[in-house]
């Protein structure tokens, strides 16, 4: 038993070193005469000035001094689109900076940042042993030289003791003492009823890693959820379009037809949509994406204009008449996109993460059965709130790190909680493996799987309900 759980963590080792390679080899420092040079980044030093540039991984953690970008930070809160960065924010290493170039002051290096950080977590919490695995170990480690022991007396007993031939009944006795104390029957019952259950979880689309985990599952009494990737789907879709219903099509062609020169995922889920509707593009012209803000160009003669509320007021287009929908939408989680030609607003474009189709179901059976559901995720807390509130849950933790997620778990364990953790993401790792049993999406990230017990191959909670039902047999 030893020995595998060795290899699993072996497995778990090279998963969690292979986070530090997302860290790039180089950043592009900024001397105080304004030259800059790719230096190695352990040459870089905290307080230094380094840049970086449209798509670079950012090489550490720092504070913005200069410049604006969006960055997708999926990894460390899992939220799906790329947040704004400006003078003042802090920008972690690993990231990855969308359209923009900024210069930035180095506030963290080495073990200090917050993806080693992390892996130290992870790290820290493979080596730690929960105390029923100690106490096993501890009675182990008296029980079996005891057995040997007696076993031993035994032998030397018939041996010298018994009648004729001492030899025979010395050892039919010895071994009788060691089938009588090592529990055989069990041992060969456990391994088959092992084997059933976790063949008849493989066929429901869930893996069971750990078998100890599934013996454990019957005593969770407390589930803690990622969102997105686990609630949701993990990918922005366009979700709601509002303008003339006669000029839909229309609308919507000379949106997509302005954002197909976008790389941010925003645009990505229009033009996804517009493709499912098979509305053909048209050429855009003078294409001019304003970071944070959004985007503008001349889409066939119009000038089209689509972004926030903040870039239509600098443009002198009133938002009014949308205002309420648009708050309403944001509300429930949605990302609000206003669209105008010609300096005229003509609606608006919602874009959200989608609830997976099984979720609401599967955290009301879940309930039902006297688990207490909670959410922690990285995202911001009005959308938290608002996917929670459509699906049942009461306790949420929005806006929360991943060494906060851990805490949470540990938290919880100490008031006298069995947890299981659900999640998908690099964010979800030291929860994952901090939790009495860690469920990983099948859809997720190797960090997150390689630090659960159990794998939902579908990444759908229903499998977690199988998981808590073979449990009990």
């Amino acid at each position: 038993g030893q020995v595998l759980e060795l290899r699993a963590r072996s497995g778990t080792s090279k998963a969690i070193q292979s986070l530090l390679k997302l860290m790039p080899d180089v950043a592009r420092l900024v001397k105080e005469n304004g030259e800059e040079e790719d230096m190695p980044l352990d040459q870089i030093k905290v307080g230094d000035i380094v840049r970086v540039r449209p798509g670079d991984t950012i090489p550490l953690d720092g504070v913005l001094v200069n410049g604006a970008s969006t960055v997708d930070e999926s990894m460390i809160t899992g939220e799906p689109l790329p947040l704004e960065k400006h003078l003042g924010s802090k920008v972690t290493g690993g990231t990855r900076n969308g359209t923009g170039s900024f210069l930035m002051r180095i506030e963290h290096i080495s073990t200090d940042t917050l993806l080693a950080k992390i892996v130290q977590i992870v790290s820290d919490a493979q080596r730690s042993r929960v105390p029923i695995q100690q106490l096993v170990d501890k009675v182990s480690s008296y029980f079996v030289p005891i057995v040997i022991l007696i076993s031993g007396f035994s032998f030397a007993v018939w041996y010298f003791m018994g009648p004729a031939p001492q030899l025979n009944y010395a050892i039919i006795n010895a071994v009788a003492v060691l089938i009588i104390a090592c529990p055989c029957a069990l041992g060969l019952a456990t391994p088959m009823s092992i084997m059933v259950g976790v063949g008849k979880a493989a066929q429901t689309g869930v893996l069971i890693k750990n078998v100890e985990s599934l013996e454990i599952f019957n005593s969770v009494d407390t589930l803690v959820v990622d969102k997105t990737g686990t609630l949701t789907l993990g990918s922005p879709e366009l979700l709601t379009i509002i303008t003339n219903p006669a000029h839909e099509e229309a609308f919507l062609q000379y949106a997509a037809s302005l954002e197909q020169g976008s790389e941010h995922p925003l645009a990505e889920a229009i033009l996804r949509h517009t493709k499912e509707r098979e509305i053909k593009l048209l050429e855009v012209k003078d294409f001019m994406s304003l970071t944070g803000r959004g985007a503008e160009g001349i889409v066939g003669g119009k000038q089209v204009l689509i972004g926030n509320k903040e870039l239509l007021k600098e443009k002198g287009i009133t938002t009014t008449i949308y205002d309420s929908e648009a708050d309403r939408l944001r509300s429930e989680g949605q990302t609000i996109m206003f669209v105008a030609f010609n300096d005229k607003l003509e609606g608006i474009i919602g874009v959200g993460d989608p609830i997976k189709p099984n979720t609401q179901e599967s955290i009301q059976d879940l309930i039902s059965l006297g688990i207490n559901v909670v959410m922690a995720t990285g995202d911001h807390e009005i959308t938290a709130k608002a996917i929670a509130q459509k699906i049942g849950i009461r306790e949420v933790h929005a806006g929360i790190l991943p060494h906060q997620k851990f805490e949470l778990i540990k938290e919880l364990q100490s008031s006298n909680h069995t947890v299981a953790m659900a999640g998908d993401g690099i964010n979800d790792a030291p929860a994952l493996t901090q939790s009495n049993v860690g469920i990983a999406m099948g859809t997720g990230t190797d960090i997150a799987i390689e630090s659960s017990d159990i794998v939902l191959v579908k990444g759908d909670l229903t499998g977690i309900l199988h998981a808590r039902r073979l449990s009990h047999h």
